[in-house]
C-alpha cells in the first residue's frame, strides 16, 4: 500500500524529478494510516499499545509522470505499556494529526510511546533517507 501511493504521488506532478513518499504503520495485517479524529487516533493507540508494529515507508522517484525507482523500507516499533488515560492524554496533544498511526516518534510519541526501534529511525519520521540516497545515486 504505502509503495502504491508513493508512486502515485511521484507520478501525479510532472518535472524533471519528483519524489513521491508514503508511510503506514501495519499491525496483525491491519494496516493504520492518519487518524481522522482524537478517536480514532486513541483507537490506534490502544491497538499499538505494549505491542511491536511495523512501520513501512515507501518512496519512488518519477519523471515526466513515468516512474524511475521506487524503494520500501521497514522498520519495527515497540510501544511501551501505557493505560487508557495516558493513551487520551497523549492523543490529546493532537500530534496524531497527519501522522500514520497515529503518532510522531520525533515529538513526545517518541519518548512517551516508543520503548524501541529496530532500523531505520527516519523511515519512522516519514522519508527513508538512505534509501532515498541510494535510489539517487543509481539515477
Amino acid at each position: 500500500m504505502a509503495e502504491i501511493n508513493a508512486r502515485r504521488k511521484a507520478t501525479a506532478i510532472a518535472g524533471p524529478l519528483v519524489l513521491g513518499a508514503d508511510t503506514v504503520v501495519a499491525l496483525d495485517g491491519t494496516i493504520y494510516g492518519k487518524p481522522v479524529d482524537e478517536a480514532q487516533a486513541r483507537e490506534y493507540l490502544s491497538a499499538l499499545n505494549g505491542r511491536t508494529h511495523e512501520v513501512v515507508g515507501a518512496i519512488a522517484l518519477a519523471r515526466d509522470g513515468e516512474v524511475l525507482a521506487t524503494a520500501v523500507e521497514t522498520t519495527k516499533v515497540t510501544f511501551r505499556r501505557r493505560t487508557e488515560d495516558e493513551i487520551a492524554a497523549y492523543a490529546a496533544t493532537g500530534e496524531w494529526v497527519g501522522r500514520a498511526g497515529g503518532y510522531a516518534i520525533q515529538e513526545e510519541g517518541g519518548s512517551f510511546m516508543v520503548e524501541r526501534i529496530e532500523g531505520d529511525y527516519l523511515n519512522v519520521v516519514g522519508l527513508p533517507l538512505e534509501r532515498l540516497k541510494t535510489l539517487l545515486s543509481g539515477l
